[in-house]
């Protein structure tokens, strides 16, 4: 408690933030590669892959955005310069992330309620796949675009954006494409601690395929960060960031060989600890900036007692948060039998 009390506020801000960007990443990023099977299912088991997928996901998928909310609570409370920022740049990509997850929450519920051959189905099943693909694709490319220099706060609070650097450059896409990937690896993991028998087996050759394909899109892109995101490298490839890295692609080959060796319980603790560790290591090379090169978290960061007051009052909520999820995860998401 002490510690806390005497953290820098904006820094204890920011942290707060990271960590609920790590939880969205890791259970709402598992929902989304869950819709990313979905679409691709094929062969002869692909009705039990979508039952499958529609059982994991059904109980949880909605209260995993809550981190989301948090994020975006924290960033208009405590850092409005930079969300007032990130509100003009990311208007058009904003709004469609937003349409992604109201349609994504939309096409699943409305496929639930019909039978498999129906119109009904056959309409909402590729929307509900489609969003799921799409809307962590464009949340790949916000991430590139807040490090790699394409969105500028000139001194008058005019913001420009670059649409060469923020959305078409080869980083930003491969950033959208890992991110993807990421939520399918994810979503296979999880699901093959959650199903069995031939399924099961179907679920651990996807995640080691969509493991080697992240692993791929990792090797592509790190070559082009030294140009396209010069601060974020420099930060990475000092001494002190070394064991991230190095741990990152350690959790990496530990998650693949317990899924090749079928210990999924491991294969799933180390995928979201990978997850954890690439997340970190972006938010070591993006400190200090918010949005790089122009705003940093102590800049943006808003005036007078509100930081301290959330980061006061945050226990109080995570009290009653944090065991209402751990019920709501107990019930519905115990371990197959």
């Amino acid at each position: 408690m002490h510690l806390w009390s005497t953290l820098d506020p904006v820094v204890g801000a920011a942290l707060v933030m990271l960590l609920a960007l790590m939880a969205y990443a890791v259970l709402a990023g598992a929902d989304f590669g869950g819709g990313i099977w979905d679409l691709l299912a094929t062969g002869p088991r692909q009705e039990q892959h979508r039952q499958a997928i529609a059982r994991a996901m059904g109980p949880v998928w909605e209260a995993n955005h809550v981190w989301l909310i948090f994020v975006i609570v924290i960033l208009f409370t405590v850092f409005p310069t930079g969300y007032r920022a990130l509100g003009i740049a990311f208007f058009g990509l904003f709004h469609l992330v937003l349409i992604g997850i109201v349609l994504r929450g939309a096409a699943f519920a409305f496929r639930a309620a019909a039978s498999g051959e129906s119109r009904q189905w056959r309409l909402w099943s590729p929307v509900f796949g489609a969003s799921s693909a799409v809307t962590p694709f464009l949340l790949g490319l916000a991430a590139a675009a807040v490090s790699g220099g394409g969105i500028r706060v000139l001194p008058g609070g005019t913001v420009q954006v670059d649409p060469i650097l923020t959305w078409y450059s080869p980083v930003s896409i491969l950033m959208g494409l890992l991110t993807t990937a990421m939520c399918a690896y994810l979503a296979a993991v999880f699901l093959t601690v959650e199903t069995r028998g031939e399924v099961q087996e179907d679920f651990r050759r996807r995640a080691l395929w969509s493991g080697a394909v992240m692993g791929l899109l990792a090797a592509a892109l790190l070559p082009l960060l030294p140009a396209a995101m010069p601060h974020l490298w420099e930060h990475l490839t000092r001494p002190a960031p070394a064991p991230i890295l190095l741990g990152g692609a350690a959790l990496a080959l530990l998650s693949a060989a317990a899924i090749y060796t079928r210990r999924y319980l491991l294969g799933r603790a180390a995928a979201v600890a990978q997850v954890v560790v690439l997340l970190s290591g972006w938010a070591v090379g993006q400190w200090p900036y918010l949005i790089y090169p122009d705003i940093t978290f102590h800049g943006a960061a808003a005036a007078g007692p509100s930081i301290r007051f959330l980061l006061q009052t945050l226990p109080f909520g995570l009290l009653v948060l944090l065991p209402s999820l751990w019920l709501l995860f107990r019930v519905f998401k115990a371990e197959v039998r």
